[in-house]
């Protein structure tokens, strides 16, 4: 890691220490450091507990449980300086602890962790917001043997890195990640830097991996709603590919949204449906929480000429809980009830091509921020 001087158009090094020279303890400091800023792992994860010792005849505690976006347990587990040798196997089992777990399970060890650091609130309603759905009834948790685990530490010795490339291979989600801290003066400077597996292959495992789960989850409510969306996209892919080319690259998949890339970077158009709503949304997300309310102030400055150029009013929902932001428009509805699809799909393939038309041409414009 360098320092830029900006005086001279150079850089300079900082310099390498270790958590115990400089006194950083692994619960105490590191633990606490990942539990209040999940972002710095790289994606947007929900802590619901921290020591979690949920299992059954042990006394053994995992650092941090946590959900990622798709519903899946992220077993955390922190080293300092270095992993030691027995880490994977440490974290494997935990992974095979948390596989029983259901959503009741999940429910309530996240209602006890809220309850536990005082934050007056609801998990249900919670893990509805996180996950951007009005019922818990409509996300799918800990589905099969979706656990993913991460390794932090300072160092990683080459058995455990070497375990960790051979779990990969049979679609275990793992991922190693150094962390290294940096003195300069009298300020410290802490980086994660994910090793395994490198991020510019990450997308097409994590690809692997979720097609695995999908094609081998033998939970028959979970194989008829998957059923259930992919009849439903398809649907509406036809629909909607028979009025415009926006979404002729996307199949139709198993969860409750399908999205494309709105030909600029950082944002998204979604399909959203669930058994009390319908939606299509711009979701801005430029992998920054600063840089995306930034955003988003800038095309809300503008919501008149846009919701004029959309033909109706849209919901500005600046998401200050979460990372990213949302355009949206939006109408009650039953994806359950196949009789109410006809009305689904017009509303939402009309409200598509209309929402495109209206940031097309001035989004780029939009997602430009000026630090």
């Amino acid at each position: 890691m360098f320092r830029i001087e900006r005086t001279t158009n150079s850089i300079t090094p900082l310099t390498p220490s270790s958590f115990s020279e400089k006194g950083f303890l692994e619960r105490q400091h590191l633990q606490e450091w990942i539990a209040h800023t999940p972002d710095c792992l790289g994606e947007n994860l929900l802590i619901i507990q921290k020591e979690f010792s949920g299992f059954s005849d042990t006394q053994e505690r995992l650092d941090l449980l946590a959900l990622d976006k798709q519903g899946r347990l992220v077993l955390i587990e922190n080293k300092l300086d270095d992993t030691g040798r027995d880490v994977v196997w440490q974290a494997l089992k935990y992974a095979s602890y948390c596989s029983s777990l259901d959503r009741n399970d999940i429910v309530e060890i996240y209602q006890n962790f809220l309850n536990k650091t005082g934050q007056d609130c609801n998990a249900k309603d919670s893990l509805c917001k996180f996950f951007q759905l009005p019922d818990i009834s409509d996300i799918i948790l800990n589905a099969g043997t979706s656990q993913r685990i991460i390794l932090i530490a300072g160092s990683f010795r080459k058995e455990v890195t070497s375990t960790a490339i051979w779990l990969l291979k049979y679609k275990i989600q793992i991922q190693c990640i150094k962390v290294s801290i940096f003195e300069d003066k009298d300020e410290c400077y802490l980086n994660f830097d994910q090793i395994i597996p490198v991020r510019d292959a990450e997308d097409f495992m994590i690809k692997l991996a979720e097609k695995e789960q999908i094609e081998s989850n033998d939970n028959p409510s979970s194989i008829k709603r998957h059923d259930l969306y992919r009849k439903f996209w398809r649907q509406l892919l036809n629909e909607m590919n028979s009025k415009s080319e926006l979404f002729k690259p996307i199949n139709a998949g198993p969860y409750n949204y399908i999205g494309v890339t709105s030909g600029t970077a950082g944002a998204r158009l979604n399909f959203v449906a669930s058994g009390k709503l319908c939606r299509v949304e711009l979701y801005i997300d430029l992998n920054d929480k600063l840089l995306n309310e930034k955003a988003f102030d800038k095309a809300k400055a503008s919501s008149d000429s846009l919701e004029k150029k959309f033909g109706g009013p849209l919901q500005w929902e600046r998401l200050d809980d979460l990372r990213a932001c949302r355009i949206k428009a939006e109408q009650p509805s039953n994806i359950y009830d196949e009789n109410s699809w006809a009305d689904m799909i017009t509303f939402m393939t009309d409200a598509m091509i209309r929402l495109d038309k209206a940031f097309r041409g001035s989004l780029g414009s939009i997602l430009r921020i000026d630090n």
